[in-house]
């Protein structure tokens, strides 16, 4: 009995890895497609038709690549730290639905059990930096975990305002409790938080301060190549999934749809499909930001985490909670969270104007100092 058990989740667990597969060799095509629109160039259309199996030919090429240890590098650490990244991504999945009945484990604390795994991979990077015996490398490592340790927090509230308002930790209750009325529409502001801040775990643009190539040659992963290069792209397309399914299962009601006259295993279809699509939406948005905003400086990035997303994280989970134990309508909650919303908006655009004009200042009286000295020296 115990064997069948062991045979019967080593079998999910293979599905499950090979469904994440096929999905990360499809952002990988969808995201050079969408950049190349964006950019108004050519994308990937020389292998197979129209470029469609460009993914495979870069997977063939990765696992083909020669793969280098550096010569002081700590051996174990170093190969560990990819799978130490990899694998709390992959574990999340174990609890996520993607319909009804389309699910490993549904777990009745799914979301506490999201949280805790989720910020295990911070310590993979931190390794990957400090095994490659690499200055570079370890930089890009530090930076890394103060940027996930930042976005952490607002990301963790974001979750814990959806649970406040939902009153459970199940990912199908939660869902179940949406109906018509998506909690992105009530909780706009929580909506922000989460998808900007999930942008930020992830360490895509313009989060991609960490393994930024013009300043830190890479990040913590400048010594990988070949396969194990290939697993942290792999985590990352996994992860970019895994937060747009989060995304649409908290914020956009999940795979509930307008009543359809299905029953049965054409209901399930029927859903799952409604759900991929809302998730492929949220993915086409992360592509976009990543193809029309420019990468953040590291005092912007920690700037903007603990003076905007970290304090209204925490007025959401206020507000949240305030409306809920005074039984206000939860109408209360959308207006509050739109003019917060707007507030964070101008004091960003704010902060950002006044920054130019000082910059300006600075440079104009560098100008004047440079002239008023090249005139005395040729007096």
């Amino acid at each position: 009995m115990i064997l069948a058990d062991i045979i019967y989740l080593f079998l999910k667990a293979s599905l499950l890895l090979s469904f994440i597969l096929v999905v990360v060799l499809v952002l990988t095509l969808a995201e050079r497609k969408a950049l190349a629109r964006i950019q108004q160039r050519k994308g990937p259309n020389r292998v197979g038709f129209k470029g469609f199996l460009q993914p495979f030919a870069d997977a063939l090429k990765l696992l083909t690549k020669e793969d280098i240890l550096p010569s002081s590098a700590n051996k174990r650490i170093f190969w560990i730290a990819p799978l130490a990244v990899f694998l709390p991504g992959f574990l999340i999945w174990v609890t996520i639905p993607m319909a009804q009945e389309v699910v490993l484990s549904n777990l009745d604390m799914g979301l506490f059990y999201i949280t805790a795994i989720s910020v295990l991979s911070v310590m993979g990077l931190l390794m990957a930096g400090w095994g490659s015996a690499n200055k570079w490398a370890m930089i890009g490592g530090l930076r890394a975990a103060g940027q996930l340790i930042s976005y952490e927090i607002p990301f963790i509230m974001a979750i814990l305002s959806i649970a406040i308002l939902a009153q459970s930790f199940n990912l199908k209750e939660i869902v179940d409790d949406q109906g018509t009325w998506p909690f992105a529409l009530k909780q706009p502001l929580g909506l922000f938080i989460f998808l900007t801040a999930g942008l930020a775990e992830l360490g895509r643009t313009p989060f991609d301060i960490h393994h930024a190539e013009s300043e830190v040659v890479g990040g913590p992963f400048v010594e990988y190549s070949g396969a194990h290069w290939s697993v942290f792209y792999l985590a990352e397309y996994m992860n970019t999934f895994t937060v747009a399914v989060l995304t649409v299962i908290l914020f956009l009601g999940g795979w509930q749809s307008p009543a359809m006259p299905f029953t049965g295993t054409l209901q399930m279809i029927v859903s799952l499909i409604w759900f991929l699509s809302k998730t492929t939406l949220v993915i086409w948005l992360i592509f976009w930001i990543r193809g029309t905003y420019p990468r953040l400086r590291i005092d912007q990035l920690m700037s903007f985490g603990w003076k905007i997303l970290v304090p209204a994280s925490f007025i959401n989970i206020f507000l949240t909670a305030s409306v809920l134990y005074y039984g206000l309508g939860e109408w209360v909650i959308t207006i509050i969270s739109l003019l917060l919303i707007l507030a964070t908006f101008y004091f960003i655009r704010r902060g950002s104007l006044s920054k130019t004009k000082q910059d300006t200042v600075r440079v104009i009286r560098a100008d004047d100092i440079r002239a008023q000295l090249s005139s005395g020296a040729e007096g």
